[in-house]
């Protein structure tokens, strides 16, 4: 298969970040809306100042390595952003740059951070899917992309596979009754709310999408 094809550098690092940046500040009223129905109604806006920060963080600095980039955002995620998107978050793009020490990652190295990414989440959080955490949108993601770099799609093809994943996660938080955070104190009331966790998780994956197509 071929996995070379596409890389993924610093430069695509840095476009990738700078997509979700804009798609947090597109959406960030839509997440506070779906966080006010079930969780603290910050996440939008804890977001919206997360990534704002990290923008700035970037600007103005050159970067060898895509992970260097990743790294960055994901320290300056855990400093900024409130609440558990922070740390999850912080800690997701923390482990995902640590395994992109190469000057253009190929499409297996991409994928080993993103499953780096998501067990940082899992061990900070304690999710499991079905919970109805942002974990139900980036493990289908992860293994859609891995299934996609099996059969030996390009880089692109691979992630909008991931992306479609990641948002058909994010739908199917939408009955979940939450076992985790907030959610979890309403119970069978959370029914019927899509979560904000895995909608911004999704908006992740399709800005990856974008930042990777030819």
């Amino acid at each position: 298969m071929d996995t070379t094809s596409g890389g993924f550098d610093s430069a695509t690092a840095l476009a990738w970040v700078r997509m979700i940046a804009a798609a947090i500040e597109r959406d960030a009223d839509q997440l506070t809306q779906l966080d006010s129905a079930i969780g603290d109604a910050d996440h939008g806006v804890n977001m919206q100042r997360g990534f704002a920060a990290v923008i700035a963080a970037l600007d103005g600095r050159d970067f060898t390595t895509p992970g260097e980039v990743l790294v960055t955002a994901g320290t300056t995620l855990m400093s900024t952003v409130g609440g558990a998107a922070g740390p999850l978050y912080g800690s997701a793009f923390r482990a995902a740059g640590k395994q992109l020490a190469t000057t253009t990652a190929t499409a297996d190295q991409l994928l080993d951070g993103l499953r780096s990414g998501a067990e940082a989440v899992q061990r900070l959080g304690a999710a499991r899917p079905g919970d109805k955490t942002l974990i139900d949108a980036y493990l289908p993601a992860v293994d859609a992309f891995a299934k996609a770099v099996a059969a030996g799609h390009t880089l692109a093809e691979t992630a909008a596979a991931a992306a479609a994943a990641a948002e058909d996660g994010m739908r199917a938080t939408i009955p979940m009754i939450g076992r985790k955070g907030r959610a979890s104190y309403l119970g069978p009331r959370g029914e019927g709310h899509q979560d904000p966790g895995a909608t911004s998780l999704a908006l992740v994956f399709r800005a990856l999408a974008e930042a990777v197509r030819p």
